[in-house]
């Protein structure tokens, strides 16, 4: 009889595994309670642009990369083009650094703004070499089987030893100190790439993250969700089931083991086993009161809640862009002040769909999605207490990116036709992520990393929460994993 697979959260990470497990003979059935796929890595709909909700520019579709092998087994096309340069990075000095994907370019641009530091990228790339070819083999990190130990011995190849000096350093140790727009610099890729800057960020991990330009990023046409609807239609077009507006309220364990899934509008879903594309906070309350000690340990004692996104959807007029800032690159990230942590507005980074993307926005228009890291706590306390002061901080955040944006692209106010904001509480309106976290955890040691396990053994988690974490290549790496894992379970 054909093992049964419910996934919950339609996910990139979670529509991976479900048509890996799928493509493998299972039966998969997908439950979103939205009524689009991706989550953080969705394209909504408003007043007639059509939003990145979070992530904006995808990598990993070369040679190797994540997405290229679930192409390849799946047969699919990903609907993506190249962007180059990836980003320009907008220094508090007035220096614009452009991240340029040719090798060549991108080695001129920062020897002309870090001539210091060459010694420092070519460390980088050595560790990004390594780390990125481990990723197009089996590398199951952490182990969490005796099988996984022996797919990581057989992923090491005498290029990996090089990396071992490496293992236990952040990429702060190895990296020039002395200057404070080099460290700005590398923070502010840090942070949107791993979730912490370079003090604390592991240096085998930060170095394949602050390598993205060189490896390629993409814009997708129609928008990033377009990833989620390539996967639901081949899921759907090869016998799986997704189905959208089913929230999940219960998990039903039996002998402590799942064997249904329950949504609010009482559908039942019986199954072999479950994937939960969900945070680890999102997990337990799925599980009414019945959550393994190892869940509850982490959650208790180990798990610190992730950052939050503060966004700004703006519509532009393309033409009076484009007039202004003729042959601008699409993507900017603006640093406003070196002195200060970066977040809270203090960075910000302005993605511009692909103006040439048909029926992204009105005519003449195109949307543009601006986002800063921000603590989450703060929203809720004043979301719940002051809804005025709630409103009054969120319009101030929302000034601030702007004003951050006009100091890298004078006048681009005068192009804005429409701006709308979203905080934490927005997202979890939206994601249903418990408190709106986004972006998985911080990517500091990978002796720290989560795996898929929950302590119930025919239930497991993927997404942002599980190495590798935060982006889409990163959550499909999980996805690849987890299937693999719970395949192999099953059989």
């Amino acid at each position: 009889m054909t093992k049964h697979v419910a996934v919950i959260g339609a996910g990139i990470g979670g529509l991976t595994a479900a048509a890996l497990l799928l493509k493998q003979g299972f039966q998969v059935t997908v439950l979103e309670a939205h009524v689009y796929p991706g989550g953080c890595a969705g394209t909504f709909y408003h007043k007639k642009y059509r939003f990145d909700a979070g992530a904006t520019l995808a990598g990993g579709f070369s040679a190797g990369g994540p997405h290229h092998q679930v192409a390849q087994i799946l047969d699919l096309e990903w609907p993506t083009h190249p962007v180059d340069p990836a980003w320009v990075v907008h220094l508090p000095d007035g220096r614009a650094v452009t991240q340029w994907a040719d090798a060549d370019q991108w080695r001129a641009e920062r020897q002309e703004h870090f001539p210091f530091a060459e010694k420092f990228w070519q460390t980088q790339e050595m560790l990004a070499d390594v780390s990125w070819d481990i990723s197009t083999r089996p590398f199951p990190w952490p182990p969490e089987s005796v099988g996984d130990l022996f797919r990581l011995a057989g992923s090491v190849r005498p290029a990996t030893l090089k990396s071992l000096p490496y293992l236990t350093r952040t990429i702060g140790s190895i990296a020039p100190t002395d200057d404070p727009m080099f460290k700005a610099f590398l923070d502010s890729q840090l942070l949107i790439s791993a979730q912490t800057t370079s003090e604390r960020a592991s240096a085998l991990y930060g170095s394949a993250a602050v390598d993205l330009p060189r490896r390629g990023v993409n814009h997708i046409s129609g928008g990033i969700g377009a990833l989620g609807d390539t996967l639901v239609e081949w899921i759907r077009q090869n016998g799986g089931e997704v189905h959208y507006r089913q929230e999940v309220d219960q998990i039903e364990l039996k002998n402590g083991s799942v064997s249904a899934i329950h949504t609010k509008k009482g559908m039942q879903i019986n199954c072999d086993a479950a994937i939960g594309n969900l945070t680890p906070w999102g997990m337990k309350n799925l599980l009414n009161g019945q959550t393994p000690k190892k869940l509850t340990n982490e959650l208790e004692h180990k798990l610190d809640p992730t950052w939050g996104a503060f966004m700004v959807y703006l519509g532009i007029d393309k033409q009076k862009f484009f007039s202004k800032f003729p042959g601008t690159a699409t993507h900017h990230q603006v640093i406003v002040d070196e002195t200060k942590p970066l977040g809270e507005t203090n960075s910000v980074f302005f993605s511009m769909a692909d103006p040439d993307d048909p029926g992204r926005a009105p005519d003449g228009e195109v949307p543009v999605t601006m986002s800063t890291h921000t603590e989450i706590s703060q929203w809720w306390q004043l979301r719940e207490r002051d809804k005025e002061a709630y409103e009054a901080r969120k319009n101030r955040y929302a000034e601030n990116m702007l004003d951050a944006l006009s100091k890298a692209l004078p006048g681009v106010k005068e192009c804005i036709t429409f701006c709308t904001a979203g905080t934490p509480v927005s997202f979890q309106r939206f994601t249903r992520r418990p408190q709106g976290m986004v972006g998985g955890f911080a990517q500091e040691s990978i002796f720290k990393a989560r795996g898929p396990k929950t302590g119930i053994e025919n239930l497991l988690m993927v997404g942002d929460s599980i190495f590798p974490g935060q982006s889409t290549a990163g959550v499909t790496l999980g996805g690849i994993r987890v299937a693999r894992q719970m395949a192999n379970l099953l059989d």
